[in-house]
């Protein structure tokens, strides 16, 4: 009985998972001699399709993060910097670490005393925001646009 998959197997697995192109990912991982036949059998397993399953998940999840980072970055407060950088009296470890200084990018004590924040750019937050949500729409408006232009083509044909 097998116990797992040989690196061939994930390195499919870890393609098909992010093209989705059976036969391409079957060539890339290595399966040379008739790899739609290969990616046909590998598709008929159980355990490629679980491990193609999890690493799906995996993706969605990661990106899920990705976005809500942004989110973050772009709709987050700083108030918690203010606090660090107006207070009097020194912050005690345990006080620092319960502060929110995610959209702090950097932090520096100048020699001259006080103390100076920079924060991450919220516009290009916003900016890494749409495109993650604009990508469907743009290739969906592309397939359209190209529907149209062929529909268009046709007609003028059947007019010639």
């Amino acid at each position: 009985m097998k116990k797992g998959l040989n690196e061939k197997e994930k390195l499919f697995c870890s393609y098909y998972a992010g093209f989705g192109d059976a036969r391409g990912c079957a060539a890339r991982a290595g399966y040379c001699i008739s790899p739609e036949k290969s990616a046909q059998k590998l598709l008929a397993r159980a355990d490629i399709r679980a491990e193609i399953e999890r690493l799906e998940k995996e993706r969605k999840s990661f990106s899920t993060q990705v976005e809500k980072g942004l989110c973050r970055l772009a709709f987050g407060s700083v108030t918690d910097a203010l606090r660090l950088m107006l207070c009097e009296d020194m912050l005690t470890a345990e006080e620092i670490e319960k502060l929110d200084l995610f959209n702090v990018s950097e932090i520096k004590r100048p020699k001259g005393g006080g103390l100076e924040i920079k924060f991450f750019d919220r516009l290009k937050a916003l900016e890494k925001l749409a495109s993650l949500g604009g990508g469907e729409e743009n290739t969906q408006s592309s397939f359209i646009k190209a529907l149209s232009e062929g529909a268009r083509l046709l007609s003028e044909e059947e007019n010639i």
